[in-house]
């Protein structure tokens, strides 16, 4: 039997302890450390019920028994179990002699393990219960009455602890979620405000623009296909704003920068503890799109296993967050984009058929910028304005030649690189009007001339520096690394000279 002074001082510092937290796992840790050192125990667990399943879980489960039956993370069902009765009651149960009587589906468990007595004490805040608090010994008999008291006002305070603590998770797990949905919607301001429209007047152009007008009221899936750097993302947001969903989110998955093994995870979200590393539940891109719109560009990079999830999705609305056997209903809009060959790519196997025609229901090809050169000087100018202005510049203006260049240029970057191009020509302005250095303006052939003249420059000096270490730096001789290369020595040196080629100090005796 406790004395009432001791068991006020212990009931203090397991509310102080319990208090100081503010996750479960420290919790947990704590409740078994306090219950040690306020109870007589061989065996001491909480289970916590879930609704979902209409069962409880041991969530904490500490034993001094050589034979362990119930585990941590064992499932006990609300029917017919012992936590079952006291969650129903909302009161304690004590079964004071399991070797004579066994009541309930986990007392043949708790016998096996060798234990003589079980008290299961109800988790009550206010009028909801929680889960249970079990202690077992491998005596037997009816506890002392002030012991039972104690336990209740420890069994209490466990129950505050956990409710005050899955508040404050619930919390934080809101306070990501919005930081999460803020991160979308501020890179979406901010991409929406760089170039927020589609500019030019060319007809391949204002074909695209009256396809994306045709859809965009709908809810129908889009596939829009073009070249690097033509727009597509723009195209797919100038559609969401069409759409009765503008109010909602567009959430953008490039799909060729997930990780490989989080891309499910990213995609779909997962539970607390899905996997190493997922110490908080997290909502996936499309349960963050819900209402809205989701852009899935590059959908050629996305593998093959999370094609055939996505399809599932798309046909029955159905979520399944990583470690989680429950499904979320989604509301979704799906706009896909690539520059990729999807018919060929379901030719290889890296593209499923099914997922195609899914997302090919009103497909729209946006045109490469050398097929509506007529486009390019709005184009330029929209950035010039655009850039002056971000990098506070003074007006400037493009010279007559300047301009002819850009329409005559074949550019393989598209819009994108256009715009880059302009920046470039802004931030290195040094008077009114815009010079573009003729190296910008390189035709790809002559770019990839150059490129394979730096490359082959670079395989001579490895060439010659791998036979120079195999000589030791040595270069006259039968056995020189002159003669070796089938060079004049003198030649060797000049070459050595123009690539920068030194000998090493250490073999400066050599």
């Amino acid at each position: 039997m406790r004395d009432i002074e001791g068991n006020y001082r212990a009931l203090l510092a397991v509310t102080n302890a319990l208090n100081s937290q503010r996750d479960t796992d420290g919790l947990w840790r704590v409740i078994i450390e306090q219950i040690k050192k306020v109870v007589p125990w061989e065996r001491a667990g909480v289970t916590l019920y879930s609704a979902e399943s209409d069962s409880f879980r041991f969530y904490v489960v500490e034993t001094s028994m050589p034979t362990r039956v119930l585990q941590r993370d064992a499932v006990i069902p609300r029917a017919g179990s012992a936590v079952g009765w006291v969650y129903e009651h909302r009161r304690v149960h004590v079964r004071p002699d399991l070797t004579r009587e066994r009541l309930f589906v986990e007392d043949d468990f708790f016998a096996q393990e060798g234990l003589g007595r079980m008290i299961n004490l109800p988790l009550l805040v206010h009028d909801t219960c929680l889960g249970t608090l079990n202690i077992g010994s491998v005596q037997t008999g009816y506890p002392d009455v002030e012991d039972m008291e104690f336990l209740e006002q420890v069994a209490s305070q466990i129950a505050f602890a956990i409710d005050h603590v899955q508040a404050y998770e619930q919390i934080n797990r809101l306070r990501e979620e919005l930081a999460r949905e803020n991160e979308y919607l501020v890179e979406e301001i901010k991409l929406t405000h760089n170039f927020g429209t589609m500019v030019g007047k060319s007809v391949a152009l204002r074909q695209v623009l009256m396809l994306a007008q045709a859809v965009g009221p709908t809810s129908t899936a889009a596939l829009i296909t073009g070249e690097t750097g033509t727009g597509k993302e723009l195209l797919a947001r100038a559609i969401h704003e069409l759409s009765p969903r503008r109010h909602k989110a567009f959430i953008r998955v490039n799909c060729a920068a997930l990780l490989i093994g989080l891309v499910e995870s990213e995609l779909f979200g997962h539970e607390r503890g899905a996997f190493t590393g997922a110490d908080q539940c997290r909502l996936g891109r499309f349960e963050l799109a819900n209402g809205g719109t989701l852009f899935l560009d590059e959908i050629s990079e996305m593998p093959l296993e999370t094609q055939a999830k996505l399809l599932r999705v798309l046909e029955d609305g159905q979520v399944d967050r990583v470690g989680s056997s429950q499904s979320n209903q989604v509301d979704v809009r799906i706009i896909a984009a690539t520059n990729a060959d999807l018919v060929a790519a379901i030719g290889t196997g890296r593209f499923r058929a099914d997922l195609f025609y899914r997302l090919h229901v009103f497909p729209i090809v946006i045109p490469p910028l050398r097929d509506r050169p007529e486009d390019i000087p709005l184009l330029a100018r929209h950035f010039l304005e655009y850039f002056q202005s971000k990098l506070k510049r003074p007006r400037l203006d493009f010279g007559a030649q300047v301009m002819d260049r850009l329409v005559r240029y074949t550019w393989p970057g598209n819009v994108r690189e256009l715009q880059n191009m302009i920046e470039r020509a802004v931030i290195l302005a040094r008077s009114s009007t815009i010079v573009i250095d003729d190296q910008f303006l390189m035709p790809p052939s002559a770019l990839a001339k150059a490129d394979a003249t730096d490359n082959l420059h670079e395989l001579e000096r490895l060439h010659i520096l791998q036979m120079l270490d195999r000589t030791m730096w040595r270069i006259y001789g039968p056995d020189g690394a002159a003669a070796q290369l089938g060079l004049n020595p003198s030649t060797l040196r000049s070459r050595l000279k123009r690539l920068g080629l030194k000998r090493p100090v250490h073999l400066a005796s050599i």
